[in-house]
């Protein structure tokens, strides 16, 4: 009998067409994950049901996912659970879970998750001290934004020039001018990759590599861009290597290619890794700051009695006559509490850098297996009303108590726990010079007969969408 059937299921499956096959693949495919989520543990968290294979991946909505996750919390609560084909991702909401997740559990979620569209990208220090060349470059910043003379202009690209050319500084041991074409190209690329990284089709790859790999769409541009970032960066290492000079390290990138010339370096070190450590740095080092920055002069022309106190402080502590210094910001409440409140509005990483389970654990009572894909609802978390007074006002009041300066719990921008961002005091150094040297320069405003818009745009970052803007001297 078994031998019969035997017989007969191979000549159907000879005699099947290539129509049969695909759709007894799919009924197939579809069993099994049927099969695998039977299996599943009883204790999962709550969530929306997904279609078979994709799972809940047609239900996000990639150009403003905010808006869909306050939905899923409203209805499922503070922990609830989505699928996308065989990954499992966790959102948790709340100050004290947040905490459980990023500080209690912090050895169990250390990990960032594998993603198909990475791997496919990557295959596989001078005498200036940070303040005095962040000092150095605002007044290169100040200088390129005089010379718009107080006509409307987009500052995207100045202030993305001038806080990529700190991490260049210490990476490639020199700055790059505003005007320089080659490196505005660079930049260009630099931003491509942040937003077409969010783009639905570059999440469609980290489901289905082997397939998308062939297919047209953003994630193919994305390649593209990546590929002129790293080409720029196999140049600079290669003329490093050129100029290198065994007694002196000039910059990141001396440093490494000195460390390769030793014996008996670990396997992971090799110039391949170099450039992709460069490329790290250059993007995690440009992207949130310049952003954050974008969304404060975006601020301040559209809350100009704010901007009026942050000048009125700015005055009476540094002057005209020299630069802030990090040394000021202790006497500075007001101004310092305005830049976090760009941040907590900005909210340029709304749900944190994904995390990853490294063992089966628990959170609030919900079973979550190893590889589970964790994220921490940072948006909520900045706008939660039982946190902030006014959480859906711009309002630096929130970090302030009887005039000074009052730290908040509440507020994690740079996340927390073992995998808390390694650049933060950088950043915060960037944020406060930068800001204060443009609030003592200028004056920022909406154009003539124009409206300005708090609109985003979503990708690696939540940036503001495109805007005009103009910067009034307040230095005759």
């Amino acid at each position: 009998m078994q031998l019969f059937l035997g017989t007969v299921l191979s000549s159907l499956w000879e005699r099947a067409p290539l129509q049969t096959f695909l759709l007894l693949s799919a009924i197939l495919l579809i069993l099994a994950q049927y099969l695998q989520r039977k299996r599943q543990h009883l204790n999962y968290p709550p969530g929306p049901p997904g279609l078979p294979i994709v799972g809940n991946f047609f239900q996000m909505d990639y150009k403003n996912p905010k808006i869909h996750v306050q939905k899923f919390t409203k209805k499922y609560g503070n922990v609830f659970c989505m699928h996308v084909r065989n990954l499992t991702f966790i959102m948790v909401t709340g100050l004290p879970l947040i905490k459980e997740v990023l500080v209690n559990q912090d050895y169990v979620f250390i990990d960032r998750p594998h993603a198909p569209i990475i791997s496919h990208i990557f295959k596989s220090l001078g005498k200036k001290t940070l303040e005095d060349r962040i000092r150095e470059e605002a007044r290169y910043l100040t200088d390129a934004i005089r010379e718009e003379k107080g006509q409307p202009f987009d500052p995207h690209f100045q202030i993305k020039n001038a806080v990529s050319n700190i991490i260049c500084s210490i990476t490639f041991g020199h700055r790059f001018e505003y005007h320089d074409s080659q490196f505005r190209e660079l930049l260009k690329s630099l931003d491509d990759v942040s937003v077409l990284s969010g783009r639905w089709e570059s999440q469609l790859f980290n489901m289905f590599p082997w397939i998308m790999k062939f297919l047209p769409g953003a994630h193919q541009q994305l390649f593209r861009e990546w590929k002129k970032l790293e080409t720029f960066v196999e140049n600079v290492v290669k003329q490093h290597k050129e100029d290198l000079n065994p007694e002196e390290t000039l910059d990141f990138i001396d440093a490494y290619l000195k460390e390769l010339s030793k014996d008996n370096i670990h396997s992971s070190f090799n110039e391949k890794n170099l450039i992709f450590c460069t490329l790290d740095l250059f993007l995690a080092g440009t992207e949130t700051t310049a952003t954050t920055l974008r969304w404060a002069l975006l601020y301040m022309a559209l809350y100009p009695e704010i901007q009026g106190k942050i000048q009125a402080e700015i005055d009476r502590v540094i002057g005209q006559s020299r630069q802030p210094t990090m040394a000021d910001k202790e006497m500075m409440p007001y101004t310092n509490a305005a830049v976090h409140e760009v941040q907590r509005m900005g909210d340029v990483l709304p749900f944190n850098v994904v995390r990853v389970a490294t063992v089966d654990t628990t959170v609030a009572g919900y079973h979550v297996p190893k590889g589970t894909m964790m994220l921490t609802n940072l948006n909520a978390l900045h706008r939660d009303p039982k946190e902030w007074a006014t959480p859906e006002a711009f309002n630096p009041e929130h970090f302030l108590e009887n005039g000074q300066f009052k730290k908040r719990e509440a507020f994690l921008p740079f996340s927390i726990g073992k995998r808390v961002c390694l650049g933060e005091q950088l950043a915060r150094a960037e944020l406060f010079l930068f800001f204060t040297c443009l609030l003592q320069k200028f004056t920022f405003q909406a154009p003539p007969n124009t409206q300005l818009s708090l609109d985003s745009r979503y990708g690696m970052t939540v940036s503001p969408a495109s805007y005009q803007i103009c910067a009034l001297s307040r230095v005759m």
